[in-house]
């Protein structure tokens, strides 16, 4: 199960950023030294470390609860073709939530990001497009469904990255949330309309 390697993966690596600074100083995100130093592999590296145990745990909790979903998703609807795309999905996520970063931070060697919550959040918009009313755990206590959890999630993420002032990422979370969302509508557009009618099913 693809799920479960990653997971394994970013355990392993996190743990050891945790016990060694300079792996930490090496692999994480800085925008500065992708576009000016040429160190593109830190486009995909910084997914794989975290900042603490609390960091690591929440986003690996939710990959868990959520990967399996997709993986079988994915296998209904594109068969053999299914770990490629479950890659896919989790590596675009980890490009797509950056991007803005890439951008706005590329004079910056200051400003550092680490974390898999950019592919994260693109894994869960994914489950939510697939099953928009099934619940989520809002905060891991209230269910609700999963498109309002989806439209809350995007507003908050949304006017906390404009705010800036948490040392938190939420671009990468919207950006990443909304490549996930997208993503089965790019591998086969009539999907969207099987989300209409299941979005609609609720009225």
């Amino acid at each position: 199960m693809i799920t479960w390697f990653i997971i394994g993966v970013t355990a392993l690596v996190s743990y050891m950023a945790f016990q060694n600074a300079g792996l930490m100083d090496k692999l994480q995100f800085n925008a500065a030294k992708i576009v000016q130093g040429k160190e593109y592999y830190r486009l995909i590296t910084h997914a794989f470390i975290h900042a603490n145990w609390s960091h690591l745990i929440v986003n690996m909790l939710v990959l868990y609860f959520f990967g399996p979903y997709i993986e079988s998703y994915l296998a209904y609807y594109f068969g053999n073709k299914a770990n490629a795309y479950f890659l896919l999905l989790y590596f675009g996520g980890i490009l797509a939530s950056n991007i803005w970063a890439l951008i706005k931070h590329k004079n910056n060697y200051y400003y550092n990001a680490v974390g898999a919550s950019g592919a994260v959040s693109a894994v869960l918009f994914a489950f939510i497009f697939f099953d928009p009313l099934q619940k989520i755990l809002f905060f891991f206590v209230v269910p609700v469904p999963g498109i309002l959890f989806a439209l809350v999630y995007l507003a908050y993420s949304y006017q906390m990255s404009k705010r800036g002032d948490d040392h938190i990422a939420h671009d990468a979370h919207f950006l990443g949330a909304l490549f996930g969302f997208l993503f089965p509508i790019l591998l086969k557009p009539n999907l969207f309309d099987q989300f209409i009618d299941k979005l609609f099913a609720f009225l």
